[in-house]
């Protein structure tokens, strides 16, 4: 079995980490790198209010006042990655970085494995960072749920699970995907 640990918008949490009076105020997050920065990332109260990723700090303002435009921290990304890892290797020697934010573990104990992995959502809570995990027979699988997951799903059967998945379903977790590795 296999379980995939997922750090939902995982540059946002690294930047806003230790800021929780941001938690239910509309939050957007910059590359300062890019020559001309854009919202790469952004929480469901700036969705509420309009933005969206790729929109410019100043489309992002000019739709809502009260939005933080806060910028990618790299040292805290490194931070929380190494936090995840840290708790994912607490239960299984077996563990793979899948990306930034995501890790992948195998098991070769099956035993318990809902708690196990409870427990490791749990620790990462108290360390102010929100995760998501799922269980299944293989990693793809794991992966797929682990994006659904709030914030565990355990799966028994990965073709009845994939078969049931609309898919809107996939191309959004592909999106998803591909904003964390291209970031």
């Amino acid at each position: 079995m296999f379980a995939t640990i997922y750090l939902p918008n995982f540059y946002l949490q690294a930047a806003t980490r230790h800021q929780p009076e941001l938690r239910a105020k509309p939050v957007g997050l910059i590359e300062e790198q890019q020559r001309k920065p854009m919202i790469i990332q952004l929480n469901e109260p700036a969705q509420n209010a309009g933005i969206r990723k790729g929109m410019t700090p100043s489309q992002a303002l000019a739709r809502c006042l009260s939005v933080a435009i806060k910028a990618r921290a790299y040292t805290q990304e490194k931070s929380i990655q190494e936090i995840l890892l840290y708790y994912a290797f607490s239960f299984s020697p077996f563990v793979e970085a899948t990306a930034p934010g995501i890790c992948t573990v195998q098991f070769t104990d099956n035993r318990n494995l809902s708690e196990k992995v409870s427990h490791v959502i749990e620790r990462l809570l108290e360390c102010e960072i929100a995760a998501q995990a799922a269980i299944a027979p293989t990693p793809d699988t794991s992966f797929l749920a682990a994006h659904l997951a709030r914030p565990l799903l355990q799966i028994e059967n990965a073709k009845d699970f994939l078969a049931a998945l609309p898919i809107e379903t996939l191309a959004i977790i592909g999106t998803r995907v591909s904003d964390s590795s291209s970031v």
